[in-house]
C-alpha cells in the first residue's frame, strides 16, 4: 500500500518537473529541474525492480549530463552573468 502511494507521489513529481523545466526563466534552474527529474526517474526504476536502469539513469541522466550542462553554462558565461545581475 505504501509503495503505491510513493509511486504516485513520484509520478506527480515527474509531471511537475516535466512541466516546469521548459517554463523556467534561468538556465541554471532548468538544469537543476532536469537533474531532479532524472533522480526521481531513477527512484521509480528502483521501485519497478529494475536496478540496472536505475543505476544508468542516475549515472547518465543525473550525473554526467548535468555536469556537462553545468560546464556548458560556465563556458558560455551564463552562470557568471546571472550571478552579476543578482548582485547589482
Amino acid at each position: 500500500m505504501s509503495v503505491v502511494i510513493l509511486e504516485n507521489i513520484l509520478l506527480v513529481g515527474l509531471i511537475v518537473c516535466a512541466i516546469s523545466a521548459p517554463l523556467c526563466r534561468h538556465l541554471l534552474l532548468t538544469v537543476i529541474v532536469y537533474m531532479s527529474f532524472s533522480l526521481i526517474m531513477a527512484v521509480l526504476w528502483i521501485l519497478l525492480e529494475s536496478p540496472d536502469l536505475a543505476i544508468t539513469e542516475a549515472a547518465v541522466g543525473a550525473a554526467v549530463t548535468s555536469i556537462l550542462f553545468f560546464l556548458t553554462l560556465k563556458k558560455i558565461h551564463a552562470l557568471t552573468c546571472t550571478e552579476r545581475n543578482q548582485h547589482e
